[in-house]
């Protein structure tokens, strides 16, 4: 039997996560947690069944949550809602997908996602709660610290670092053998 998940969120971002977890089949979706005034509500036919209050409560029944806020603007509430999760006791699982690669000579952990399409290459290191999104290509000897966002179709070349809460922006490419640290724009070349 699969472990039923708690899916953190109910926007966009969570809309994908959904796909992936459905396309990966080793969690069954137990509902979203919400806004208050959105339970009852439907997110790709999973029930929003609760809201971030009733976390610890639920806690009691559901012992698996990812955090399926999207990170544009600001990570502060994925942040929050990761070290509230794991305050509590949850277990953030990494979640890929089938249609993903992640060279088994990398490391992936807790709370993170990897989306469809997405290419993890050899000895890379990717932190807690990070989103590498669609498309996204993570190239050799690269570090991606915790809670980043690859954005989709990014290019993080081989030896990169991405420091912590990053933000690295859709179809932007990095220079190889850099650091790379806060907001980077939607199709920038980072040298």
């Amino acid at each position: 039997m699969k472990q039923e998940i708690l899916l953190i969120g109910g926007g966009g971002h969570c809309k994908s996560v959904i796909d992936v977890i459905e396309q990966e089949n080793k969690y069954a979706i137990a509902g979203v947690v919400d806004k208050r005034e959105l339970i009852g509500t439907n997110v790709l036919g999973y029930k929003v069944i609760a809201c971030d209050d009733d976390l610890p409560n639920i806690f009691k029944k559901y012992k698996y949550a990812i955090v399926t806020i999207g990170q544009i603007g600001s990570n502060v509430l994925r942040v929050k809602l990761f070290n509230k999760l794991k305050e509590i006791g949850y277990t953030l699982p990494v979640i890929v997908s089938p249609l993903a690669y992640v060279s088994k000579y990398s490391s992936l952990d807790e709370g993170t996602v990897v989306m469809h399409n997405a290419l993890v290459n050899v000895d890379v290191k990717i932190g807690k709660n990070c989103i590498i999104n669609t498309k996204a290509l993570i190239e050799h000897n690269s570090i991606i610290e915790d809670n980043c966002h690859i954005s989709t179709a990014a290019v993080i070349n081989g030896g990169v670092t991405v420091k912590e809460n990053t933000f690295f922006g859709s179809n932007a490419t990095s220079k190889e053998y850099i650091e790379i640290n806060n907001f980077v724009k939607a199709g920038n070349l980072v040298k």
